[in-house]
């Protein structure tokens, strides 16, 4: 219960806040040709992980503009992106959080000469909307909730001076969906849901889809909400294969992406697919090529041994899945994970098929102490009560 409170706590109070990454409004966008294309490029190179080549970009944004928050903004999402590929590090948080103060400051003195710049209102709902991100992150929610209610009127002002923007219609629609997703899925977090203004699902999903096809600086984080939505809620998976497939395309050194379309694929029964994709993600770990880390190579190491196991490969199954457990049980920090639990069940069954019914009873025992992950319990009680038998 308390990992779910955390969970969905994190969710509600970053409603406002998700992925502002790329919201630039473009009514007081430097009208400079060089600086956009550096913007452009550099967003690009964010998001396939190459971070000097974006570096490079924004400082020279910040030459050409150092009045303007654009490259600032930028610079400091390189940062945050570092922080994302391994949150357990946090050495660099006060070098984030430092440069969203420069950022805000330079936005505050905007407002003060005018007070609907709407440039200035989303670099500064987006710095503060960050600071709010890794502060849930870190576990601190109420001052992530605090951040999440500065930074919403700011978007949603934007949002009236310019209704056409679909820029600005990324945040928007980030929030009518979740609004509505988080309370129906989490019931205990409504009563703080007063403090925000309700949502609409299927509008959300629409803004969305919109801004995917139509902004211009905003359309791949557009995507990247679209993709996971119709994943994790809607369970449309043929459509958020189609998404991760572009995304990974376009963007091949982002593990996250890599990652979706596996999943995808995997969802949607395309295992042998899948297989080639995770195989390839624990050889890019095994290179040590950045971001992709232990968290990847779980991931990985559980489709691999899982399709090894369908296919009756047991030796390589086995060794597949004790090293999705034992990398969880190094990352599983607020309790086994559905990897750890799953990747248990499997190695129970390949001990039956190996007629080792001690071990195999063992490890149903482990998944029944275990969270109960997409009915991990009624297998290993069906199993604890009758050996595994593979259907023929």
């Amino acid at each position: 219960m308390k990992l779910l409170v955390r969970r969905a706590g994190k969710t509600l109070m970053l409603l406002a806040l998700l992925f502002l990454f790329s919201q630039t409004a473009r009514c007081q966008w430097p009208n400079d040709p060089e600086i956009d294309a550096l913007v452009q490029q550099g967003i690009d190179e964010v998001y396939n992980f190459e971070f000097e080549k974006a570096e490079a970009n924004f400082d020279r944004v910040i030459q050409l503009r150092p009045d303007h928050p654009v490259g600032y903004f930028f610079r400091a999402m390189i940062q945050w992106e570092r922080i994302s590929c391994n949150f357990d590090d946090e050495s660099q948080d006060d070098n984030f959080y430092a440069q969203l103060d420069t950022i805000e400051d330079m936005c505050d003195k905007l407002l003060k000469i005018n007070s609907n710049d709407v440039t200035a209102m989303f670099f500064k709902g987006g710095a503060v909307g960050f600071e709010g991100r890794l502060r849930a992150n870190r576990g601190h929610w109420l001052k992530a909730a605090n951040d999440g209610l500065v930074a919403l009127p700011l978007v949603r002002k934007a949002y009236e001076l310019e209704p056409n923007n679909y820029d600005i219609l990324l945040g928007i629609g980030i929030y009518n969906y979740y609004a509505e997703i988080v309370p129906d899925r989490y019931p205990i977090v409504k009563p703080v849901m007063l403090f925000f203004p309700g949502g609409d699902r299927n509008k959300g999903l629409e803004q969305l889809r919109l801004a995917s096809e139509h902004a211009k600086y905003a359309h791949v984080e557009a995507s990247y909400f679209l993709m996971q939505n119709y994943f994790m809620f809607e369970k449309d998976y043929i459509k958020a294969m189609d998404l991760a497939r572009k995304l990974h395309d376009r963007y091949p050194g982002n593990s996250i992406f890599y990652r979706y379309y596996g999943r995808c694929l995997v969802s949607t029964g395309h295992l042998g697919e899948a297989r080639d994709i995770f195989v390839d993600i624990l050889k890019r770990y095994d290179n040590k090529q950045f971001g992709f880390d232990s968290y990847d190579a779980r991931e990985a190491y559980y489709y691999v041994g899982k399709y090894e196991f369908l296919a009756a490969h047991l030796d390589n199954a086995l060794q597949d899945l004790s090293r999705c457990d034992e990398l969880s049980r190094k990352l599983d920090k607020d309790g086994p994970s559905g990897f750890m639990s799953l990747s248990n069940l499997l190695i129970g069954m390949i001990y039956d098929e190996r007629e080792q019914r001690d071990y195999a009873v063992k490890q149903y025992k482990k998944v029944m102490d275990m969270k109960d992950y997409e009915g991990s319990h009624s297998e290993a009680q069906k199993y604890l009560e009758r050996p595994y038998i593979r259907s023929r």
